[in-house]
């Protein structure tokens, strides 16, 4: 099971339901690694993109038990949506968000591909420590968007 995400140096990931950092070559990267793939999502995520993401089997978890997301598979916890997720590919599954499935999700993970952003944004969603655990990098590459740094890191066990 995979993590993307993208996080600030002081580990936030977003602010009121809205992505911090929307860098379009940053969208880009995350939907050439999750096409074809399952996405497991909160419903505050899902909401805040507001529309199933195509191409790829989008999987909701809420404890709303009345909840409904056109085109999503919707579940009410973490190992459900992972059940699910696996019934469908078994390859990679991505963990897409937000702040509570990301901290549930991170001790089950095998792989981070994190966006690093050179910003310290003040936000109210946070990813959770991750260094600890995840020694191994994979790829590393820089970029910059309208004098944004970032860099793309991916990280294994």
């Amino acid at each position: 099971m995979s993590i993307i995400v993208s996080i600030g140096k002081n580990l936030v990931i977003g602010r009121q339901d809205k992505l911090m950092w929307p860098i379009p070559e940053d969208l880009k990267r995350v939907k050439r690694l999750t096409m074809g793939h399952p996405i497991i999502m909160g419903r505050k995520t899902h909401k805040s993109i507001g529309r199933p993401l195509p191409g790829r089997t989008n999987i909701v978890i809420t404890r709303d038990s009345g909840y409904k997301a056109e085109e999503c598979i919707v579940v009410h916890s973490l190992q459900e949506a992972i059940e699910k997720a696996q019934e469908v590919e078994k390859e990679e599954v991505f963990i897409f968000g937000g702040a509570q499935i990301y901290e549930q999700a991170l001790p089950l993970a095998d792989r981070l591909y994190l966006t690093l952003i050179d910003d310290e944004k003040p936000g109210d969603a946070y990813f959770p420590p991750y260094e600890h655990l995840f020694t191994k990098k994979l790829a590393e590459e820089s970029g910059e968007h309208n004098g944004l740094k970032y860099k793309w890191v991916n990280l294994e066990r």
